[in-house]
């Protein structure tokens, strides 16, 4: 059994269940690739009307996922390249190859949030754990119970870009295992999760799941559990570097923060004075800018310090900015901690994830009873047909399996924009059109 991992598996450029011989073309590389396929998928796309802390905003200058994964992916790829420049890479892979590992992986790492935010993957877990609800998953097994009722983002991220999208149960987009490597931050399933409740790949997947983590030769820490992929690390900390910084700036164009007290929390990560000649904006998107860029050079140097226990699977601490000097990890720490005590909870924020709550459990209610009348019946009532056929192409057949025919609601309700569960929710009730 390996006791480390290595750079030259660690980076396979293999697509997943695709055997033809990946070659590098002269304008783009496989892991480009992996790129341009994200970024021209439909559930990408969908992004753009996905809530990133702030639902149904009028302000145009807040982010959005979409936006917020841009940021992201761009930051990985700093961070790749960063690094790349200082680690022992296998023949004919570049400090380039590597940012474009993170960009992609960073590109995607939000496709599976369901509406509003944190607050719908909350709603769809809280609904399937209620004990009023459980008929509705009796005759699964305790495995698949636990995928919906710990119902994860991650998952099902990894749920749409290997089996879903572009090639439908034939490894979906075809991704090349290290950009899907580097996306695993939680590589086990739903059953193995031990002390946050996240986990990676529903049991639809766990079989992909495993296959990515043997073709990069991620070590197996216990049966179903395995360490990241050591860029899995980066992609976090790019995550982590955005929103910590970008979400202080969001909460002063809404109105939530002062001008002043964001510009004092981003000269403390940046350790520069803003030029007051400029606009307030202006001087809160250089500070931004040169907060990321102190940010990258800390985090990419924490990962070559800790490169040998990375590659070991032991990492010591959670994450990579809980290894970087003091004074930027204090700043970072600070601004995540300020954010979710006084950005987190404005109340039109919570007033609308709460109506959330109620949104996605009667939508929840209405497709899992319609599944289920489908799958165990024949001749079915025309409510019933009204429904199913909301999920056109996906709908479940009289006979099919239950597990099979529950992950296709939660694959339609968490892909829906909060627009269109908005407008759902709205006809539904009879208030409105769809």
């Amino acid at each position: 059994m390996n006791e480390t991992m290595t750079w030259e598996q660690l980076l396979n450029g293999n697509r997943l269940l695709d055997t033809r011989e990946n070659e590098n073309g002269a304008a783009r590389t496989h892991f480009h690739r992996d790129y341009d396929r994200i970024a021209f998928s439909h559930p990408f796309r969908r992004l753009a009307d996905k809530t990133q802390v702030h639902p149904l905003s009028p302000n145009d200058h807040i982010h959005s996922r979409l936006t917020h994964s841009l940021e992201v992916s761009i930051v990985g790829r700093s961070l790749g390249m960063a690094v790349g420049e200082h680690l022992t890479l296998p023949e004919k892979l570049t400090p380039t190859h590597l940012g474009q590992i993170l960009q992609a992986a960073c590109l995607m790492h939000d496709l599976g949030n369901p509406p509003f935010g944190h607050a719908g993957e909350d709603a769809m877990q809280c609904w399937f754990s209620n004990p009023r609800n459980a008929h509705h998953l009796e005759g699964l097994t305790a495995a698949q119970i636990s995928d919906f009722q710990c119902f994860e983002g991650n998952a099902q991220a990894f749920r749409i870009v290997t089996n879903l999208e572009h090639k439908p149960g034939n490894g979906g987009m075809q991704l090349t295992c290290a950009t899907l490597g580097a996306l695993m931050k939680y590589p086990w399933t739903s059953d193995r999760i031990q002390k946050k409740k996240k986990f990676g790949a529903f049991q639809s997947e766990k079989h992909l799941q495993q296959t990515v983590a043997r073709q990069t030769g991620m070590l197996e820490l216990e049966e179903g559990r395995f360490a990241r992929h050591p860029l899995a690390y980066l992609a976090e900390a790019a995550d982590d570097i955005c929103y910590r910084i970008i979400d202080l700036e969001d909460a002063f164009e809404i109105g939530l923060l002062s001008f002043e007290l964001v510009r004092g929390m981003l000269e403390k990560i940046a350790q520069v004075k803003a030029d007051q000649s400029l606009s307030n904006r202006s001087q809160l998107s250089y500070l931004r800018a040169v907060s990321i860029s102190k940010a990258v050079g800390a985090v990419s140097e924490a990962f070559v310090r800790h490169e040998t226990a990375l590659l070991k699977g032991a990492l010591p601490g959670k994450d990579l900015i809980g290894l970087c000097p003091a004074d930027i990890r204090e700043a970072l720490d600070e601004a995540e901690a300020f954010a979710a005590k006084n950005v987190y909870t404005d109340h039109r924020k919570m007033g609308l994830q709460l109506g959330g709550y109620k949104l996605l459990g009667d939508l929840l209610e209405l497709f899992c009873t319609a599944v289920r009348e489908r799958i165990e019946n024949e001749e079915i009532s025309y409510h019933c047909e009204q429904v199913i056929a909301l999920l056109k192409f996906e709908a479940p057949e009289f006979g099919d399996k239950l597990y099979p025919s529950l992950l296709k609601v939660t694959d339609y309700i968490s892909g829906m924009t909060d627009q269109y569960a908005s407008r759902m929710a709205r006809q539904l009730s009879g208030m409105g059109e769809a």
